[in-house]
């Protein structure tokens, strides 16, 4: 039975550590727990981003305008496979005015121990 829970666990840490270097801002930490070709959504402008380079300018651009802090409430599987992480996020304007205080859902999928697409829900 503990072998069957040791990958849920696992991605339990690797999503937990992701979005603690996100907070952080280390942005190389977060990419190294993402698979090379990772599929994210772009939820500020719309659209997707594909692979380390794409998510990385992304989220240069995003922390040149707001400064969003992703807290991790809850992670649990869901009948597709993926890890839904409840999380508290709140972005705030470069000069610290709170823009955004909601509980947002994100669906990932893990492949091989590594992010391979992520979803807002």
């Amino acid at each position: 039975m503990c072998d069957e829970l040791e990958p849920e666990i696992d991605e339990r840490e690797l999503l937990r550590g992701a979005y603690r270097d996100f907070n952080a801002r280390h942005i190389d930490a977060v990419l190294a727990r993402m698979h090379p070709h990772v599929d994210w959504p772009n939820g500020m402008e719309g659209g997707r981003v594909h692979g380390h380079d794409e998510v990385r300018d992304y989220w240069t651009r995003q922390w040149t305008l707001i400064d969003p802090h992703v807290e991790p409430l809850q992670i649990e599987p869901d009948d597709e496979g993926r890890m839904v992480v409840e999380v508290h996020q709140v972005v705030r304007d470069l000069e610290g005015k709170v823009i955004v205080d909601s509980i947002v859902h994100h669906a990932y999928r893990i492949r091989d121990g590594l992010i391979e697409r992520m979803d807002i829900e």
